[in-house]
């Protein structure tokens, strides 16, 4: 049985569909959090309603992982072998604004569900959902290259990108960042302390249909809904050449099964889409303008923001060391073909 947090987002929705499709029972726990934070466009409602539809298996709980006893009843309920924790407040520039929310759900939600795993389920195969910002800006302190479309590694050492020997300290990470470095932490820690069979997922730009796109969170879901749909896209820094790595959310849970079938404890990863599903904004503005033969209305604002990366690529040799059976399916182009239509 397959217990997944923040079942209606991106990561979420997508293992719910995944372990479904596999025929395991499989529970969720979402309580639409995500439309407070970012108001009707970040609704999950939607996509509840299709993952009751059309998954057989499927067992939807309208709960909040900041409520510890409400999951610690769920845990001592459920014969749970696998936890996918992707509940999580996503945004830098909302956590600004909400910064007990933001800790409360990202550290204290997590606390929660290691907890109730330890004390109800502990031989559960635990896989967290952290982030690439617990590096802070620490990676733009890589020698760069500006090219006419892109900021670039200057140093071949680091074409393949950022791997999980970065530092996640001494940097600026904006409240968001720091608050997933104490849920990282915590995991880490109760895989080493109490054996728990945890592992940890540093992902960089997650994306896919799933995706309830706003303009603070959910880059290139939300950079193609207004390429559809019209509206102004803010451009915030970098010249517009800030580099993502884009991985899809069926391949970010395909890697999450392959830990669970196969957990090594305590072991952090850094996931994304590799070099070859890297993009910039500018390269993206080419893209959709090509394809839907519009212009795509942007402006310009002179600021980045706090703790923002100028060029993220994310290293995935380690995970595919361990994991090499792990494959990227989705490459950038058939990502921009889903998400344009």
């Amino acid at each position: 049985m397959v217990l997944v947090t923040g079942s209606s987002g991106l990561v979420g929705s997508e293992a719910v569909r995944y372990f479904d499709a596999l025929g395991a029972d499989v529970h969720g726990v979402d309580n639409n959090m995500r439309a407070d934070f970012f108001g009707p466009g970040g609704d999950t409602t939607p996509v509840r309603r299709r993952l009751e539809a059309t998954c057989r298996r499927f067992a939807h709980h309208d709960a909040d992982v900041r409520d510890r006893a409400a999951m610690t009843r769920l845990f001592e309920a459920l014969p749970i072998d696998i936890v996918v924790h992707a509940a999580a407040q996503p945004s830098h520039d909302l956590a600004r604004t909400r910064p007990f929310d933001d800790f409360d759900v990202n550290a204290g939600g997590t606390l929660n569900l290691l907890e109730a795993t330890r004390r109800s389920r502990p031989d559960a195969v635990f896989c967290h959902m952290s982030t690439n910002k617990v590096y802070g800006d620490a990676p733009n302190e890589r020698p760069l290259t500006e090219t006419p479309t892109r900021w670039d590694y200057a140093d071949a050492a680091d074409r393949d990108g950022i791997d999980e020997s970065c530092r996640i300290d001494q940097s600026e990470h904006s409240l968001f960042g720091a608050s997933k470095v104490a849920a990282d932490v915590l995991a880490q820690e109760y895989a080493r302390g109490f054996g728990l069979k945890v592992g940890v997922f540093r992902a960089g730009c997650v994306t896919g249909a799933a995706h309830a796109g706003v303009e603070l969170h959910g880059f290139m879901n939300y950079f193609a809904k207004v390429a559809r749909t019209g509206g102004k896209y803010r451009i915030y820094g970098y010249k517009g050449k800030q580099v993502r790595d884009q991985i899809h959310g069926v391949d970010v849970v395909r890697a999450l099964h392959e830990f669970a079938k196969a957990p090594r404890p305590g072991e952090v990863y850094n996931i994304g889409g590799g070099r070859e599903n890297s993009v910039s904004i500018l390269e993206c503005i080419q893209t959709v303008q090509q394809r839907t033969g519009r212009p795509f209305d942007s402006e310009y604002v002179d600021t980045n923001r706090r703790g923002d990366h100028i060029c993220y690529i994310s290293d995935l040799k380690k995970l595919r060391a361990h994991y090499p059976s792990w494959t990227i399916s989705r490459d950038l182009q058939s990502i921009w073909d889903e998400l344009l239509g």
